[in-house]
């Protein structure tokens, strides 16, 4: 068990940070793509990274992991989280609280 552990973090670790495809383009999700050179935002990888998680992308998944530090992507997702519970909550005129628990398939408390 803990040894699935250590190759699913060795690979989280090891992703490549915005890797050039053959041919020298980007991936079209690579925030760094447009040719200007600056640094990745943390949102945009949040973004990325969720999406590719709900389309089961394991590709895109490690290439967002890569585009900035864990602890970034860490925060940008929780920010994300935040963010779409509270939309989600004032669209269903519910406390974010309820919105939270019934995401996670959870009874109301």
């Amino acid at each position: 068990m803990f040894d699935s552990v250590r190759r699913v973090w060795e690979r989280f670790l090891g992703a490549t940070r915005g890797r050039p495809r053959p041919g020298g383009s980007r991936s079209a999700g690579d925030p760094r793509g447009s040719g200007t050179r600056r640094a990745p935002n943390l949102f945009e990888a949040a973004a990325a990274y969720v999406a590719a998680c709900a389309e089961d992308d394991q590709d895109g998944i490690e290439e967002a992991a890569g585009w900035v530090s864990p602890e970034a992507l860490s925060f940008g997702v929780n920010e994300l989280a935040c963010r779409a519970v509270i939309a989600l909550a004032r669209e269903r005129d519910e406390s974010p609280r309820t919105v939270a628990r019934a995401l996670l398939g959870l009874s109301s408390a």
